[in-house]
């Protein structure tokens, strides 16, 4: 009812969504089926498309599910899952907040005993005025008694009994025994039989507001489910294949779109409630599925009467549960940065899109993360010669005793660590130093990675370097790191004879072209003395 596709989308999005998620997914234990954050992006989809097209608006809002679905199914092919839930937790907590925020702004007509305002979360906030002055009292009385139901049943008795299913049907016994002869918005009749097929149907012109669409409901989607298939792999101690639970979800949407069902995901509620009850297998979803078709079939005359008001209390409630309230209570303590982060997305999720929340909060969390790496990752790009003291590098008595004999001539140019692109800039600082010496060494034993921008750094300085005169010992490069320099050419500068396995080997060469020899008199080298000997 909140999505405006009417109870039985919903009903019939829970039921196919469940079966073949259950059936195709990679999680045992999930129960999919709509969710709160599924149901406020489909209601904006609705709210657009049936504004923009009266006649095919709806038709075109099942196709955006279907669509949704083929992303998903893309998705899980290109193993792409493992990402999703790379997103930084500030980023998530916002928007998730934000969604509960959107869910409880959309529920404040019903919950008054209005209608919702087409315009969505701005138009709602508009209107508030209107909507408090005319509000209908025995329907407020109704959307009350359901939050209080809600907020106050002790927990022993949630365990027994579902508060909104209490809620659900006391609230419609009340409105039909005390409020019987008050126009209460109800339901209302729902069409029985199995659902009719639903063709693709889309216009040129509203395309690309479909793609987009569709392409923001799969993310929310394969975020949505594989973060409760997480809260599956806690409580079950089980690994969960992502991939595959993005094909399954993408099947279930797509199947839903088909045959009239909104959207849904992984339910988090449904799949704890599951575990508990002793689920550990994919026939729990598929039996639940199968269920819930026989109950809609058979008594869909029970669910015509149940008022708006009661379902918007119980959407209300929903809206406040999404919220993170644990992050929310102690995020300041915690970071600021991450605050105000968490805070932009929301805000920007409320008033603005889904998906400029998240890319704006992923791409700001991204860049303060990379300025942090940079700057821990800087303090490892060190040159030394044999003056210089550092601690994080210790060197052996004959690599000092090397550099000793050189008598400043040799620079040691040591990194360490994966070098990212914002290293380039160190690698560039410390560049400048490398003139007053005669032979350059540069250490890389341990860095694992090395990025294209870094390498590139790397190759100005030893182009440099080489330009100049000055010969280049390269220590210890192996794996990725050898291969990047490989495939920039290396070669061209730095003979295989100078690419060395240990600082002391190198730094003997060294002395050896100091002392007037041949560089490449692979003899003379071979032959040169120790100088601890």
């Amino acid at each position: 009812m909140a999505s405006g596709a009417g109870p039985q989308a919903g009903l019939y999005g829970a039921i196919l969504i469940g079966f073949f998620a259950a059936l195709f997914g990679g999680t045992p234990t999930l129960i999919s089926e709509p969710t709160g954050p599924m149901t406020v992006v489909m209601t904006a989809v609705i709210a657009k498309l049936t504004a923009a097209d009266p006649e095919n608006g709806m038709a075109m809002a099942f196709t955006v599910v279907m669509m949704a679905g083929l992303f998903q199914i893309l998705f899980g092919a290109l193993r792409l899952g493992r990402y999703v839930t790379l997103m930084p937790y500030t980023v998530i907590s916002g928007f998730m907040s934000g969604i509960g925020v959107i869910l409880i702004i959309l529920q404040i007509g019903p919950f008054l005993g209005q209608a919702s305002p087409s315009g969505g979360v701005i138009d709602t906030i508009t209107s508030l005025p209107t909507l408090l002055t005319s509000w209908e009292g025995p329907e407020v009385a109704l959307s009350v008694f359901t939050l209080a139901v809600l907020f106050l049943m002790p927990r022993r008795w949630k365990r027994v009994l579902p508060p909104q299913l209490l809620v659900l049907m006391a609230g419609t016994v009340l409105s039909m025994a005390i409020f019987g002869d008050a126009d209460i918005r109800r339901i209302g009749p729902i069409p029985t039989g199995l659902p009719e097929l639903q063709v693709p149907t889309f216009t040129v012109a509203q395309f690309q507001v479909m793609l987009i669409d569709s392409l923001v409901l799969s993310m929310l989607g394969c975020i949505d489910a594989l973060l409760t298939s997480m809260v599956a792999d806690s409580l079950t101690r089980t690994q969960h294949n992502s991939d595959k639970e993005l094909i399954g979800q993408g099947l279930g949407n797509l199947m839903a779109g088909l045959f009239g069902g909104i959207a849904g995901a992984g339910a988090t509620m449904g799949t704890v409630v599951n575990i508990q009850a002793g689920g550990r297998t994919a026939v729990s979803g598929l039996v639940r599925a199968l269920l819930l078709m026989v109950v809609v079939l058979g008594a869909s005359g029970l669910i015509a009467p149940i008022p708006l008001a009661v379902l918007a209390g119980i959407a209300m409630k929903v809206g406040v549960d999404i919220l993170d309230w644990s992050f929310l209570k102690r995020a300041h303590n915690v970071s600021v940065k991450g605050t105000l982060i968490m805070y932009g997305v929301l805000l920007l999720t409320v008033f603005v899109d889904l998906i400029v929340a998240v890319g704006v909060g992923v791409f700001i969390a991204n860049i303060l993360t990379i300025e942090r790496l940079t700057k821990l990752q800087s303090d490892k790009v060190k040159t030394i010669n044999d003056t210089d003291v550092d601690e994080d590098l210790v060197l052996s008595v004959e690599e000092q005793a090397l550099m000793d004999q050189a008598r400043n001539r040799v620079l040691l140019f040591h990194l360490s660590g994966p070098m990212i692109f914002g290293v380039a800039k160190a690698i560039a600082r410390e560049h400048t130093a490398m003139a007053d010496h005669d032979v350059l060494i540069i250490d890389l034993q341990n860095v694992p990675i090395l990025g294209v921008t870094a390498s590139l750094a790397l190759e100005n300085a030893i182009q440099d370097a080489c330009e100049n005169g000055r010969p280049v010992f390269i220590v210890g490069a192996q794996g990725q790191a050898l291969r990047r320099l490989e495939k920039l050419g290396l070669h061209r500068f730095v003979p295989d004879d100078r690419m060395v396995e240990t600082r002391a080997e190198a730094l003997r060469r060294a002395l050896v072209i100091l002392d007037g020899a041949d560089p490449n008199a692979e003899a003379e080298i071979a032959a040169a003395p120790t100088p601890l000997s």
